[in-house]
């Protein structure tokens, strides 16, 4: 958290302002035994602009630990990206399961 004061003369303490960072979540993947692998990495790729390699690790770490951390942002970003995936993977007939969780 920044604190800062304006160079205004008698300045109280009271008038200190701050900033706050906004809270971020996580975007976690879920493994399920219909979603196939390369609609995963897809996703990743299009949706969370993960490059080849991360988008694999990422889908392999899925589906082995059964779930896996794709992504860290604000609520809105983290809102809107899970629902387009989700959309996206509805559109296709896969049951893929995104959360989002405060960090």
């Amino acid at each position: 958290m920044n604190t800062h004061t304006q160079q205004t003369p008698g300045l109280k303490e009271r008038d200190l302002v701050r900033e706050k960072e906004p809270h971020l979540y996580g975007v976690i993947f879920c493994n399920d035994d219909f979603t196939t692998m390369p609609f995963v990495v897809s996703v990743l790729k299009l949706v969370f602009h993960k490059n080849e390699q991360e988008a694999q690790a990422l889908m392999m770490q899925v589906h082995k630990a059964g779930s896996a951390l794709v992504g860290t942002y604000t609520y809105d970003v983290a809102v809107t990206k899970r629902d387009k995936a989700i959309r996206m993977a509805r559109e296709e007939g896969f049951p893929l399961r995104i959360e989002v969780r405060q960090m």
